[in-house]
């Protein structure tokens, strides 16, 4: 129990912008009994609480464009939201094998959005890189019910104006979440003498058809060469091998690290 005169000092602070956790402290009080009085006060004057938000959308401010274009790209590869009612989750499913990339998207998120808690949560194989704020639809508007390769993707304006200024972003996000650089190898006759000649490609793999067109028509604008790959019920390959076009794509993306 806590006097009267405790309760009206804890209010006072609260109402200059004082921390529940340094009104706790000043006073003495448990931090949770600071938190219902500042529930009760906001209650009492009819004041609707929002939480605190730097959404870039939401706040019209500006924020790193080019970082967004990666992030979206692992969000629309390795990525998905989960709904709750106050609150969304983004997570970014890394493999353990790739530490860079597990940090990249750390750091994207935190870029993207400061405000929101952002974590790490080991899974089999895997790391799953999380941040936790109701605004990630806002930037997001993709999310929605069922798997992306059973619905409709398809970018907004404002987005895919994103994607045309930092495509080579997009790309990388893309290929760090469903691509890889493998070497392949074959064997040539010379001069009677078999030879073996090594070659890297890239690979990009997503059962998403509208993806996938994401992907080659943002190739397309970057003069990288494509073909289609080895098809499956499960998934679509798109492969680059050309030359000119791996050199495109190392200087710009690179394996995974």
């Amino acid at each position: 129990m806590h006097d009267h005169e405790t309760r009206e000092q804890a209010v006072a602070l609260l109402r200059l912008g004082v921390t529940n956790r340094v009104a706790a402290e000043r006073l003495g009080v448990p931090r949770g009994t600071i938190g219902w009085w500042r529930y009760e006060d906001r209650q009492r004057r009819g004041e609707k609480f929002e939480r605190p938000h730097d959404c870039p959308r939401c706040a019209e401010r500006p924020f790193d464009r080019g970082t967004y274009a990666y992030l979206l790209g692992l969000y629309l590869g390795d990525g998905h939201i989960t709904s709750k009612p106050k609150q969304h989750h983004l997570s970014i499913f890394c493999a353990d094998d790739w530490p860079g990339l597990i940090q990249e998207a750390e750091d994207a998120m935190r870029k993207v959005m400061a405000m929101p808690r952002v974590r790490r949560r080991q899974r089999k194989g895997c790391v799953e890189v999380k941040s936790y704020t109701q605004h990630w639809t806002c930037l997001f508007p993709q999310h929605g019910k069922g798997k992306k390769h059973e619905r409709r993707i398809q970018l907004d304006a404002w987005q895919q104006q994103i994607v045309d200024d930092h495509p080579w972003e997009f790309l990388r996000g893309l290929m760090h979440s469903d691509g890889c650089r493998i070497t392949n190898w074959t064997t040539r006759m010379v001069g009677g003498e078999r030879k073996r000649y090594e070659y890297p490609r890239y690979f990009f793999t997503n059962r998403s058809v509208d993806i996938m067109r994401l992907y080659t028509d943002t190739l397309d604008k970057v003069g990288v060469e494509w073909k289609p790959g080895r098809q499956s019920r499960r998934a679509e390959n798109v492969s680059v091998a050309r030359k000119a076009s791996v050199a495109l794509m190392d200087q710009h993306i690179g394996p995974k690290y």
